[in-house]
């Protein structure tokens, strides 16, 4: 003992330190633990799993370049016809702005890390023209070339299929401020060399496109309303004509489709080997991009306000999609009007129609938080299956569907999002019924991935799977995100699910609670081994 004693003395303050080090973890690890834990019975995904679906069937979340990426006045990208409107005081939510946003530019590597940890198969996300072509043509800016590059690598690197949309609302402001936009009939080229240049940077990795998002909400709330930029409309300061602008736009919009793909088609599609769609609104785009021509009602109501096509241009429209995207959030009804129009005055009046949420005082369905969108998840079905009856069946994705929570609730709140899990497993329920029933629809994607700058509402909409803490930008998957998880799993209906207070920030994804055990189980187990050793040393230099 004497000769054990005169040797303990050194070693014992560096023990107490290891083990003063060592609890500490062991707390420290326990929270940990105590916020990753998973419970044997997981959320129901209301029998749906990834083989209820077709094999190879693609699940995805989706978002766009102006509202996610941030980095709006750096990096060479030129401003679009939105960034002077978010900056002028009263047209945006709370005077929001989209200067940073979720910062995805700088950030895509976290949120592409997310969405694998979460199962999902692609990234619906779109190019910032003006990104790439500050001024919409001409000059290239190589630093948003190479960003797009960046991401395009990463996801496939990580397994995610990029789908990619040409341009989602944000078209450059050169273009709208020396050719009118859309409504200038030089538009139509100048998209088609942006998107050529967009083929021949990307083709080699991108096998899915998509012109343009919802060309019909660019023309009716950019130039009927006047509500959305270029804010054109018969009584706006701009100008504008609400009872014409409209169909010239949507011409122009369609012609550009047009061409862009036949540029697709001549010069890279045989080797590139990938498909070109668009994503819109029904019949005012479908009958000219299937039949090439506008639906007889239109030409009936609208006469020669409507434009027309050559045969060249009704050739070329004619067939000029691979596949359509669909946007499907909400289901409302529609009677006709009781007293005609008298004369033309817009084109929402030319819908002659009486549109409503309810009916005899009852709700369609129930209300998200946007006054527009009623939780209807049998409009899913519905829609799938009119275009397997009216249009022969085309290749359909659904290329976004969601519902917003208020921009007004706790962090813990909005994690728990309960009516978005319903909202989910409901619309995914009526979808797999369609797509049962022979509707060809290949792929489905969540909208949003994030919580982001949502338009005129700005922040107080928040249609995310995964939270983002605005003043950290730390993301934070919500509960229908971990459904996802599950649900894409494959493995049962079932799955492990975190418990109430288990959502992590990005830094610790999805899924990581079975690893935190582990070494939760290592560390106690290393603990107790050294509680053998350290009472005898403690004994030993004390005596």
């Amino acid at each position: 003992m004497g000769t054990a004693g005169s040797a303990a003395p050194p070693a014992a303050p560096h023990c107490r330190r290891v083990l003063r080090r060592l609890l500490l973890a062991l707390a420290l690890l326990s929270l940990c633990g105590r916020g990753l834990r998973v419970r044997a019975a997981g959320a129901d995904t209301g029998g749906l799993s990834r083989d209820a679906f077709p094999k190879g069937f693609v699940f995805g979340t989706a978002t766009s370049a102006f509202q996610v990426e941030g980095a709006a006045a750096s990096a060479g990208r030129g401003p679009s016809i939105w960034d002077p409107f978010v900056h002028t005081p009263g047209n945006i939510a709370g005077d929001a702005n989209a200067d940073v946003t979720t910062d995805e530019y700088h950030r895509y590597k976290e949120d592409v890390d997310l969405m694998k940890s979460l199962n999902f198969d692609a990234y619906r996300f779109s190019i910032s023209w003006s990104r790439i072509f500050p001024d919409g043509e001409g000059k290239v800016n190589e630093e948003g070339v190479q960003y797009y590059n960046n991401l395009i690598d990463y996801m496939i690197k990580q397994g995610l299929t990029p789908y990619v949309n040409l341009n989602h609302y944000d078209l450059p402001l050169a273009l709208q401020k020396k050719y009118k936009g859309w409504l200038g009939p030089k538009i139509v080229d100048i998209f088609a060399d942006y998107a050529d240049f967009c083929f021949k940077t990307f083709g080699d990795r991108v096998k899915n496109w998509f012109t343009l998002n919802e060309p019909r909400i660019v023309a009716f709330l950019g130039y009927d309303t006047g509500t959305n930029p270029p804010n054109r409309c018969t009584q706006c300061a701009a100008g504008g004509n609400s009872a014409t602008e409209p169909y010239i736009v949507v011409h122009n919009i369609i012609l550009s489709h047009a061409t862009a793909v036949a540029r697709y088609r001549n010069k890279y599609q045989a080797t590139q080997k990938g498909k070109v769609g668009i994503v819109l609104d029904f019949n005012w785009f479908l009958d000219p991009l299937i039949n090439g021509k506008y639906p007889k009602t239109m030409q009936d109501i609208v006469k020669d306000r409507l434009p027309s096509f050559t045969p060249e241009q009704a050739k070329l429209v004619k067939g000029s999609s691979d596949c359509f995207g669909i946007n499907q959030y909400t289901t409302y009804y529609i009677s006709d009007k009781q007293t005609p129009q008298q004369a033309p005055t817009s084109y929402l009046s030319d819908w002659s129609v009486q549109y409503n949420f309810q009916r005899n005082g009852v709700p369609i369905g129930q209300l998200a938080h946007s006054v527009w969108l009623y939780i209807v998840p049998t409009g899913m079905y519905g829609v799938v299956n009119y275009l397997k009856e009216k249009y022969q069946n085309p290749t359909m994705i659904i290329s976004e569907n969601g519902m917003d929570q208020p921009g007004n609730l706790t962090r813990e709140e909005y994690l728990h999002d309960t009516v978005r899990v319903d909202f989910y497993k409901n619309y995914l329920t009526e979808l797999k019924k369609g797509i049962d029933g022979g509707a060809n629809v290949t792929a489905y994607f969540a909208w949003s991935l994030l919580d982001n700058f949502e338009w005129l509402s700005g922040y107080t909409s928040k249609f995310g799977i995964v939270y983002v803490d605005f003043t950290t930008l730390k993301r934070y998957p919500k509960d229908s995100a971990y459904w996802f998880r599950d649900m894409l799993s494959g493995a049962s209906s079932k799955a492990a699910t975190p418990q109430n207070g288990s959502h992590t920030s990005a830094g610790s994804p999805a899924g990581s609670a079975p690893a935190a055990s582990s070494g939760l189980a290592l560390l106690v187990s290393l603990l107790v081994s050294l509680c053998l050793l350290v009472p005898s040393v403690f004994i030993v230099s004390s005596a």
